[in-house]
């Protein structure tokens, strides 16, 4: 048995016998000992009514508690005896924190128990609880995604089921053997497609146009071409069953798509129509920057990597870091340009002829690069050289640390979150079949039986079950079933 002990105040609000009462409760196994005036303190909790409940008669007993012993006058609560620990310093201390360990979802279903309102929940606390159910919401969405993959809508008409296939097929690889397929082909026509890029500028493959130009070998060409009409037919079966337009044409990932594209057909369009509206070189100069523009191709790459989706929101929740990055690094850079450009100007053979073009010298001797086409002369010079490379180590290994990280707490989060829906899948399909079980033996039991039975169960799923999708979603759960 464990208990607080009784402050030396009263509450004055209370009676005198309130005062003096002794509670004798149970949490679980654990007994407890609490005062009467003390529960008081708030007197809208369910400990302050049983305080305060004058006629213990069994009706009212059992409105307030799981069971009572007239005997030993102790109430039974079939309660976390870790979490009534923390329930317990409201009445003393007047707010209550969660310890290490308690799922905050839980704990609130606690707070509802004995009737104590959220408000007093500490601050810290709460941050803690809104950062579980995002996380819940979440898993609730990945369901939720789960579920409409497995059935669609009952009312869709023969144009919505075909379109919610063919962004299955083209969109979620997971969900099917041909969407996986399609995944594994689109992966390997990106590899070619940068191969055949990077080989097109070797010289030793490009042949000589009619007007003596070097260009790209007709294979090459031939394969980039045939790459270009996987992309588009790819990216436009995508948008036709994509269920938001709008939102797939703004999506980060599909502008890079359609950038992987668009400059085919514009260098197109300007081969065989720009020489008829500007000069011919001005369109070769505009072919050649389209061209670059396809190293937008290697990107796509994220779309079929999670590792790689996974470094991108690490990189996007590192912002603050990488801004003290480049904070530091210029800071550093102009400091060290303009030493190095002060120290050196007075040697006749200086290579520092002035503050911004000192500005390249600093950029490579922080990163630790060092091209050695600029170098100090002079020996104070290279005092600064040494101490601004020693600086510039200790300002990148900085943000390394939070970086990884971030890193690492998201792709735990991804893991979590998809084991967590997967097991959310599993018990509402176990529930279902309980259901049905259920259901087939009702006629089988006899009334008295079946009542405590479902009660039992009740009271277990009351405490213990957190429900993420609302019940229109588990119908049609057991309808896919």
């Amino acid at each position: 048995m464990w208990g607080l002990p009784k402050p030396r105040y009263a509450n004055c609000n209370a009676s005198e016998s309130s005062e003096e009462t002794e509670l004798f409760v149970n949490i679980g196994g654990v007994r407890q000992v609490l005062h009467g005036d003390v529960l008081n303190r708030f007197p809208e909790t369910r400990l302050a009514e049983l305080v305060n409940c004058a006629s213990r008669n069994v009706d009212t007993v059992s409105s307030l508690c799981d069971d009572y012993d007239p005997g030993k006058g102790e109430f039974y609560f079939d309660r976390d005896p870790d979490a009534f620990k923390c329930i317990i310093e409201l009445y003393y201390f007047g707010e209550i924190h969660m310890k290490r360990g308690i799922c905050p979802i839980c704990f609130i279903k606690e707070m509802e128990f004995w009737k104590i309102d959220i408000s007093f929940l500490d601050e810290c606390c709460k941050s803690n609880l809104t950062e579980k159910e995002e996380e819940l919401a979440e898993i609730a969405d990945k369901v939720k995604l789960i579920l409409d993959d497995m059935d669609g809508e009952p009312t869709a008409n023969r144009w919505e089921r075909w379109q919610k296939f063919l962004w299955k097929l083209m969109e979620k690889p997971e969900s099917s053997l041909p969407a996986r397929t399609i995944a594994i082909v689109s992966f390997f026509f990106i590899l070619i497609s940068s191969v055949v890029m990077c080989m097109g500028t070797i010289p030793d493959l490009q042949v000589e146009d009619a007007e003596g130009n070097r260009v790209e070998h007709p294979t090459l060409d031939s394969i980039e071409t045939a790459c270009i009409g996987w992309f588009t037919v790819e990216y436009f079966l995508r948008l036709i069953s994509s269920p938001n337009k709008v939102h797939f044409a703004l999506s980060f990932m599909n502008i890079i798509d359609f950038m992987a594209i668009m400059p085919f057909y514009v260098v197109l369009t300007l081969t065989y129509l720009g020489t008829a509206v500007m000069e011919l070189a001005n369109v070769q100069q505009a072919v050649q920057a389209l061209r670059i523009m396809r190293i937008a191709r290697i990107f796509k790459l994220a779309r079929h990597s999670s590792g790689l989706q996974t470094l991108t929101f690490a990189l996007k929740s590192s912002f603050k870091e990488l801004g003290l990055l480049l904070m530091y690094m210029g800071v550093g850079i102009f400091v060290f340009s303009a030493l190095g450009y002060t120290m050196e100007q007075s040697h006749p053979e200086t290579l520092f002829k002035s503050i911004p073009q000192s500005f390249w010298w600093a950029i490579i001797t922080m990163t630790t690069v060092g091209y050695g086409d600029i170098y100090p002369k002079t020996t104070l010079g290279r005092c600064n050289a040494a101490i601004s490379f020693l600086c510039g180590v200790i300002a990148i290994a900085l943000p390394i640390h939070p970086i990884i990280n971030n890193f690492v707490i998201y792709y735990n989060k991804q893991r979590v979150l998809e084991t967590a829906a997967k097991h959310e899948l599993e018990l509402m399909e176990l529930q279902s079949n309980e259901g049905a079980a259920r259901k087939a033996s009702e006629k089988s039991r006899t009334s008295s039986c079946s009542g405590v039975w479902d009660n039992t169960m009740r009271a277990s799923l009351s405490d213990t079950y957190i429900p993420l999708l609302a019940d229109s979603h588990r119908t049609r759960f057991q309808s896919v079933k």
